[in-house]
């Protein structure tokens, strides 16, 4: 049994700064189905790209250049789209620490991915992201 059709992730957004990076992810999930809808290796239109493409699921970077961080970023989304599933991925375990404990994130869907990220683990990560939501933050090995 997969997962239902009104809530199965298709469509990706992708915050990235390392170009190398951003196409790895692009080029591996556009060959396992998924529709990268944009991509951008800044967060500072992050709210103004995701209200354009809609994206089901959003995988931000945590370090980033510009004005705001992944994980600011990804505040921003959720403020205004508090439904809204974001993949942060980070090699900062204090990350996840900041996000446990702030009360914003408690009841948001925001999982916490540490790196180094292995492809062959990103798709089932993604695949089964709607199943694994609770009411706290996850993170997830890879």
């Amino acid at each position: 049994m997969g997962i239902p059709r009104q809530q199965q992730i298709r469509k990706v957004m992708i915050v990235e700064d390392e170009l190398d990076i951003l196409h790895l992810y692009k080029d591996f999930l556009r060959r396992k189905g998924f529709s990268v809808t944009a991509c951008s290796i800044i967060a500072d239109e992050v709210l103004i790209d995701y209200e354009r493409y809609r994206p089901d699921l959003v995988i931000i970077d945590y370090k980033l250049p510009g004005k705001k961080n992944g994980l600011q970023a990804a505040r921003e989304i959720l403020s205004e789209h508090a439904l809204a599933p974001i993949l942060l991925i980070t090699a900062f375990e204090s990350v996840k620490k900041e996000v446990f404990a702030d009360e914003f994130f408690k009841d948001k869907k925001i999982q916490i991915l540490i790196k180094p990220v292995k492809l062959s683990r990103l798709a089932d990560i993604i695949l089964g992201i709607n199943n694994q939501y609770s009411t706290k933050p996850t993170t997830l090995q890879s």
